[in-house]
């Protein structure tokens, strides 16, 4: 089939070392749809690794940084997995449940791993989550109804994996006694702080969604 055009748009992906990684995985046989498979397998591995930091104090700050890790390397996943699919000539219909559905998994048990570590709040890594789930399911939607996928922020997957990619690390290396802030009678975790952030953005997000694909579909019945 013809290479799909309708991508999130990665800068990363013009990238010469990038390109060269997408080619050789493609002439050694990777297979594209077990690379998003690879890429969910990363996004539970960081999820248990932020839940581990509550769950075992002693190495929080090495778990800290193996989350982080985790979701990079999700990340890379969902870039080589359409560049190589591409490369390969094997993009297919099919291929978009591998890329979708793993991805939802992945933010999923990323966000709620996050609510659970130690400064977050589990019901806002839930509420993370299902806010995030609502910008692919309003991207999802318009497509369906006719329109491009829409991909605008201010809270698309690539900054929500950001703003967790940052809190592991400014987890894992400052004092503790960095990673609180006073609000009042309460003392709100940087993680909670990071998924209140996220949920905001993603709700902005899903309207900014819903209103640029609303206007697509009108301009163009």
């Amino acid at each position: 089939m013809d290479a799909p055009v309708d991508r999130r748009p990665i800068a990363a992906r013009d990238l010469k070392l990038m390109q060269a990684t997408a080619g050789w995985m493609a002439r050694k046989g990777f297979s594209a749809n077990g690379i998003s498979i690879a890429g969910m397998f990363f996004g539970l591995l960081g999820g248990a690794a932020l839940l581990g930091t509550a769950r075992v104090p002693a190495w929080s700050r090495l778990l800290w940084i193996a989350g982080a890790a985790c979701v990079q390397l999700r990340l890379l996943a969902n870039l080589f997995d359409g560049m190589v699919a591409i490369a390969r000539g094997t993009a297919s219909r099919v291929g978009e449940l591998f890329n979708e559905v793993p991805d939802r998994v992945s933010d999923s048990a990323i966000l709620i791993g996050l609510g659970y570590a130690p400064g977050g709040q589990p019901v806002l890594g839930y509420g993370a989550a299902l806010a995030a789930m609502m910008t692919a399911y309003v991207r999802a939607v318009g497509k369906g109804a006719g329109s491009s996928n829409e991909f605008c922020g201010p809270m698309a997957k690539q900054q929500r994996m950001f703003l967790v990619t940052m809190t592991c690390l400014f987890c894992a290396f400052t004092p503790l006694s960095w990673q609180g802030l006073d609000c009042g009678p309460c003392r709100l975790g940087v993680p909670a702080a990071v998924l209140s952030i996220v949920i905001l953005g993603a709700l902005v997000t899903t309207v900014r969604r819903l209103l640029r694909i609303g206007h697509r579909l009108q301009a163009h019945p």
